[in-house]
């Protein structure tokens, strides 16, 4: 699911968007709920890394953008210490009220998924 599905939906609840988390959760007006999240495999770390903005500018007014961006290990983005191979991935969401960035990292030997899921919770 593409992340800008989230686009129009107005947001009654965030859960988990703070530093270290490995899942947030959107709780919608609408009944609907929707996650990002990584699948634990083996040998890797996929975490927020940190929350740019204030999130509870996002509750309680349509949100007007949300769209995924990511730099991997090729990027201008300076790598985390000790890694092997990481990938950075943005979730840029704006309201009226404001603007927040979801940084989250994945980190690993190279051999396993960094990335992020979005899906809705049926």
């Amino acid at each position: 699911m593409d992340f800008s599905a989230l686009t129009g939906e107005t947001l009654k609840a965030i859960h988990g968007a703070t530093f270290g988390s490995d899942e947030i959760t959107f709780e919608t007006t609408s009944g609907r709920t929707f996650r990002l999240f990584h699948s634990q495999d083996c040998c890797e770390s996929v975490s927020v890394n940190e929350v740019i903005g204030n999130v509870e500018d996002l509750i309680g007014s349509p949100l007007t953008m949300a769209e995924e961006t990511g730099s991997d290990d090729q990027g201008d983005i300076q790598p985390p210490e000790y890694s092997e191979s990481f990938t950075w991935t943005f979730y840029k969401l704006a309201t009226v009220k404001g603007y927040v960035t979801l940084r989250w990292l994945g980190e690993s030997n190279g051999y396993y998924s960094e990335s992020v899921d979005f899906c809705e919770v049926v």
